[in-house]
């Protein structure tokens, strides 16, 4: 029944299948101890759901495996991610959300897949997970041999890197488990250097509060100003720790066609991102990831960029057209990157 399934993952488009057991105590620690650091920042769901994401079973009474996969995302026509982060009048967006939102794509997979398990085998106990619970993600990709954690404490492959996303299936079917793989990060701590905000604190340990991924997307108040002139033009994510990973010369380019680049999202400018009316966010940002944080917070990470960028009447213009906005934290980031215009002219 294990190979059969995956099989069939593979099928559905899935680059790595590995089954688990629900045994994460050595992974428990290390999470606790990242909580008591505060390092989640305003994540407060990563605290509120205790003990549940590093035990699947009291998540999901009665799960005794746990299978794991990963689906790439990176599509080959994408313009280049150094490229777009050495063009400062550029937007840079994660190469993740530059298609549609990966959540949907990969339940709908991981839905496909257990529908076929029960059509075949008959009904069991089943829920599908997309970076939508509380999951320890990684640790249970590690356990099922899908690959191993990275310095960045993102998931590494051999054969594709990490431009991938990692989905789960909870069941009680009691399937034979995978051994995980050995880690192959050795001395190298590119990612750790060329982190530009210092996030990566030690090896293995994010604080999110200074990660431009964390600061761009799940915060949603201003921006420390000491980090803003280091998130340069990433207006949504960052992806440098893995465009500098040496395994990411394996990266396989997907071929799900929802990943494929929307509306210019892999090098839009940044005074026509700044300049889109909430309409035409909304537009272009329907069945995308980056829907979710909304407009205020959108023209809020572009006045950053905008910031950061050189001094040009176009970016000048830009900045001034919203010096009176209606939303307060969109004022502040105004004010704040024409102010750093101010200084360059000076």
């Amino acid at each position: 029944m294990a190979a059969t399934i995956k099989t069939w993952a593979r099928e559905l488009g899935f680059g790595s299948i590995g089954i688990t057991d629900t045994d994460l105590s050595a992974a428990e620690p290390d999470l606790l101890n990242w909580l008591d650091k505060q390092y989640h920042g305003d994540m407060d769901y990563m605290a509120k759901h205790g003990t549940k994401r590093s035990r699947p079973a009291e998540l999901v009474p009665g799960t005794l495996r746990v299978i794991s996969v990963n689906l790439n995302y990176l599509p080959e026509n994408a313009a280049d991610g150094w490229q777009v982060l050495e063009s400062p009048n550029k937007a840079y967006v994660a190469r993740y959300a530059m298609g549609r939102d990966y959540h949907k794509v990969m339940r709908n997979k991981l839905q496909q897949l257990c529908t076929r398990i029960s059509d075949t085998y008959g009904s069991f106990e089943y829920r599908v997970f997309a970076d939508s619970a509380p999951v320890l993600e990684v640790a249970l990709a590690t356990k099922a041999g899908v690959g191993w954690r990275g310095k960045h404490t993102l998931l590494l492959n051999r054969q594709q890197g990490s431009w991938f996303f990692l989905g789960e299936i909870y069941t009680n079917l009691p399937l034979p488990i995978d051994p995980p793989t050995t880690a192959h990060c050795g001395s190298c701590s590119a990612c750790i250097d060329i982190c530009p905000t210092r996030a990566i604190v030690a090896p293995y340990e994010l604080d999110a509060r200074r990660c431009i991924s964390y600061l761009t997307i799940e915060h949603k108040g201003s921006i420390p100003l000491e980090l803003r002139p280091l998130i340069g033009n990433r207006v949504y994510g960052c992806d440098d720790c893995q465009l500098i990973c040496p395994w990411n010369k394996f990266a396989v380019h997907t071929q799900e066609a929802d990943f494929a680049v929307r509306n210019g999202l892999d090098s839009n400018d940044l005074v026509d991102c700044f300049a889109w009316t909430e309409a035409e966010f909304a537009a272009r940002m329907a069945g995308s990831a980056i829907y979710r944080i909304g407009y205020i917070q959108w023209l809020r990470n572009v006045a950053v960029g905008l910031g950061n960028a050189p001094t040009s009447p176009a970016v000048i213009a830009a900045l001034s057209a919203r010096q009176q906005d209606d939303n307060a934290l969109v004022r502040e980031h105004v004010a704040w990157a024409l102010g750093q215009h101010q200084h360059q002219r000076v």
